[in-house]
């Protein structure tokens, strides 16, 4: 039965007033006008409050909120949505205020075939705005039918610097290099860097079970729903042993071998196809190895979770495994995720290397040991002889300096600075 006009109405209505209230901390992510976009991301990164700053943003430039239609496919209010009453949502917004509406769609994956109103939307130049969390709104197929008509933006959960202006922090000159205000930064990276940035967790004191919740909702809905998993045992055994292997290249064969030596049946084919699930609904993403064949990087990559909190659910004695995570989540946030970020193993190993940037970076918790700093200094130093390097870094939990040796200039730096600056 279609759904209601007035029923509409009222959503439509109460949604907008509602988000007129809501306070904005400002994502790093910048929009172009008149562009219709597709926002991507692991369950509650933030995508919902990202088109809440691009209302408030439009606002600014002369829109006005009456333009909006804003609806969040999730409102219980809407149960029994389908295909056929997106017209009547139009309908509904222009019988409230006589305007063109520009659209904002909010988990619209929920809703069977809204793909084809997307691109009609499209097609008719309107501006809208869809956010959904769904490992199909990534996929080939989501591609091909959308004809390369929306922008597809990859949403991550809060920076550090989202986060420190989530928790009322204002990084100007003067606060960083006041001494309380170092300390005041320091303290909440200690909260950032073991429990990541999903922006709800700058609210909530029960931390820990609030990211249990996040990962079982990805795990339960976004693969094992999604993909029809049986085999339930594999992929669990399989998430923990990637997190216990984060920081280390490891193939499909040692994987698949991994979980059968806990007595669970399995074959290599269906560990590939896990990991792609697991890829595909943004719980993890791949570092490849630069120095590889084509064939040794795509089946021996690194792998890394989407946010600190979810790796460390895993973890004891975690830190040197989350300082890495933490700097791979950054890299790739500013580089890429497709041929812009790897690491380099052969004969040497350095941590992360991107090409375009010619930028080396070793990861290491301390310096303090000798042995730890010969082996993570020579390394840089061996790699410029092979590649071009225009900057060689070490990121540390809290070391800082420079390093200059053999004619080379090394920088020291502690990750909370480097994910700031």
């Amino acid at each position: 039965m279609p759904i209601e006009i007035n029923r509409l109405k009222t959503v439509l209505i109460d949604s907008i007033e509602n988000i007129q209230q809501i306070k904005i901390v400002r994502r790093e992510i910048q929009l172009e006008a008149q562009v219709p976009y597709i926002f991507v991301g692991v369950r509650h990164c933030g995508k919902s409050f990202l088109i809440y700053q691009q209302m408030f943003d439009l606002v600014a430039n002369g829109h006005s909120w009456e333009e909006f239609l804003y609806i969040n496919f999730e409102d219980e209010r809407l149960i029994g949505f389908d295909s056929s009453d997106f017209n009547t949502l139009l309908e509904a917004h222009y019988s409230l205020y006589q305007k063109k509406s520009i659209l904002f769609l909010d988990e619209i994956q929920i809703i069977d075939g809204w793909e084809k109103f997307a691109r009609r939307m499209a097609d008719e130049k309107r501006i809208v705005y869809i956010t959904g969390s769904n490992a199909k709104m990534l996929s080939s197929e989501m591609a091909s039918t959308l004809g390369g008509r929306y922008l597809v933006v990859l949403v991550y959960t809060y920076s550090f610097g989202e986060y420190l202006r989530a928790r009322d922090i204002d990084l100007d000159e003067k606060f960083l290099l006041s001494t309380s205000g170092k300390g005041k930064i320091i303290n909440l990276f200690e909260d950032y860097f073991y429990y990541g940035g999903f922006p709800d967790l700058t609210q909530i004191t029960l931390k820990r079970n609030y990211l249990n919740s996040i990962y079982n909702k990805i795990f339960l809905g976004d693969i094992v729903l999604r993909y029809g998993v049986i085999n339930h045992k594999a992929l669990k055994i399989l998430m923990k042993k990637l997190a216990e292997t984060v920081r280390n290249p490891i193939s499909y064969s040692r994987l698949t071998n991994i979980v059968k030596s806990v007595g669970i049946g399995v074959g290599k084919n269906t560990i590939i196809s896990y990991l792609q699930y697991a890829e595909e609904s943004q719980l993890i993403f791949s570092v490849e190895n630069y120095a590889s064949t084509l064939v040794q990087r795509t089946t021996t990559p690194k792998y890394y979770f989407v946010d600190n909190g979810l790796l460390n659910l895993f973890l004891i004695n975690s830190e040197a495994a989350l300082l890495e995570n933490l700097v791979a989540i950054a890299l790739v946030k500013k580089y890429g995720r497709d041929q812009a970020v790897y690491y380099y193993e052969k004969n040497i190993e350095v941590d992360f290397y991107i090409p375009s940037a010619s930028l080396a970076i070793q990861v290491c918790y301390s310096l303090k040991d000798p042995i730890t700093y010969d082996r993570e200094v020579n390394a840089l130093y061996k790699l410029s002889n092979h590649l071009h390097c225009d900057k060689l870094m070490i990121i540390t939990y809290d070391e800082e300096g420079v390093i200059r040796e053999k004619g080379l200039e090394l920088e020291l730096v502690p990750v909370w600075k480097w994910l700031i600056d």
